[in-house]
């Protein structure tokens, strides 16, 4: 019997192909033929003019705003073969996430371009592995303050034209004036073009939309110095006197122990120093803060837009009432409030299990309820002092601050809190 050959794969309907400003004499033989043989062309207007006429599909600029058309433009043209134009690497901060959320990893066929920060990393001698990238395409200048530290090489995609002088500004306003700024523009390109400064002296009007800003960091003598981990210091806030004090807040930040890509919701937030911290230990961490007091709601906004996380989520309202509608927490941090009658059980509800939910109180009344809260759920009751030395007369003595207690718990599976909540509670005198 003779076997019949297998079957061919069918080409995949969508292709991505990135481009640089060099245009079409920058891209393979491979890209190039999937632009000649597409019936669509997908892209930005900039990157569809870079096209030779050999490219004979329908050109289809990109709608405004672009993310929430991608489902149905591919849908308007499913059929046709489609080429998606990205600038440089698609799956880099580009094009190509999207679609792959949409068709599924596998099914759009990606054909990458070296990538805008690969070539300032050339130009420039920076090892990329040691450099960190953070985008403002879409995205609030303030974001880039998180990557600010003394010494650190960042690479800043920009939105557009007006972003180096945007840069430059952030710079000065969070102290690091010094930082010397190269801006490469139109990289790979024939038009190809680089000015620098310092932060402190930036000289140069809008020049190319088409560029990105490399920044070696220099603080400014004297300036507030803000580490990486938690517990910045108490001046970095701004507040009412309502603030998780550094030491605590160092100490509950390490309970909650954030991971990467996590929710947390944080329950009277005061000054938003825990989520804005939360935040800060990496940047796919994500927030909500619940303030009733709209003062300190809009005082909450201005910390997280300072300290480099502008997408911190401000709910101004009461809790339990204004925690319905919020996406499940990965933790909770309960900061104020603790006395609302159903606070405690809504948030141990909300928690899915592995969930964590940590609550601090300085009062006896909240004491009492995380006393009782321990007994019913197990995990970690503990009280938290702290003194300053302070003078006393010509000497130095200590200052003991109102010490904090701490109900740190993990949410078990639902069959053990089940076996957990037959179990007959036991006097510690009982020595059976």
């Amino acid at each position: 019997m003779t076997l019949a050959p297998p079957e061919q794969p069918l080409p995949p309907a969508v292709t991505v192909v990135g481009i640089g400003a060099d245009g079409w004499a920058g891209l393979t033989g491979a890209a190039r033929a999937a632009l000649v043989e597409a019936q669509v062309l997908i892209g930005g207007a900039r990157q569809l003019a870079l096209l030779p006429q050999a490219c004979r599909g329908q050109r289809v600029p990109w709608p405004s705003p672009l993310r929430p058309a991608v489902p149905g433009l591919l849908a308007a043209h499913a059929g046709s073969r489609i080429a998606v134009l990205a600038s440089g690497d698609p799956m880099f901060y580009g094009i190509g996430r999207a679609l792959i959320e949409v068709l599924g990893a596998g099914v759009p066929r990606i054909l990458p371009h070296p990538s805008s920060v690969s070539y300032a990393c050339a130009r420039i001698g920076w090892p990329l592995e040691d450099t960190e990238v953070v985008t403002l395409v879409g995205r609030p200048a303030a974001r880039l303050a998180a990557a600010l530290h003394d010494g650190r090489r960042v690479l800043v995609l920009s939105a557009d034209a007006g972003t180096p002088a945007a840069v430059a500004g952030l710079l000065r306003e969070q102290g690091f004036g010094p930082s010397r700024l190269l801006v490469l523009e139109q990289l790979g390109g024939a038009d190809e073009a680089c000015v620098e400064g310092t932060a402190d002296h930036w000289p140069h009007p809008p020049g190319d939309p088409l560029n990105i800003i490399a920044i070696d960091c220099r603080r400014t003598p004297g300036a507030l110095r803000l580490g990486a981990v938690p517990g910045l210091p108490d001046e970095a806030y701004e507040h009412d006197g309502q603030l998780t004090k550094r030491h605590i807040r160092a100490a509950t930040l390490g309970v909650l122990a954030p991971a990467p890509g996590e929710l947390l919701w944080d329950i009277g937030g005061g000054s938003g120093s825990i989520a804005i911290e939360w935040m800060r230990s990496h940047p796919s961490c994500r927030a909500i803060t619940v303030e009733r007091d709209p003062a300190r709601a809009g005082r909450i906004e201005r910390n997280a837009g300072r300290l480099g996380v502008p997408a911190l989520r401000v709910v101004t309202g009461r809790a339990p009432g204004s925690l319905a509608e919020l996406p499940t927490p990965d933790a909770v941090f309960i900061g104020g409030g603790l006395t609302a009658p159903g606070l405690l059980d809504t948030c141990w509800d909300a928690l899915p299990p592995g969930g964590r939910l940590v609550a601090n109180t300085v009062t006896l009344e909240s004491e009492a309820l995380l006393a009782g809260a321990h007994r019913r759920y197990g995990g970690e009751l503990v009280r938290l002092a702290v003194a300053h030395a302070v003078p006393v007369g010509g000497f130095t003595g200590w200052r003991q601050a109102m010490p904090v207690t701490q109900w740190s718990v993990r949410k078990p599976s639902v069959s053990t809190e089940a076996e957990r909540s037959t179990e007959p509670a036991q006097d510690p005198g009982d020595n059976r």
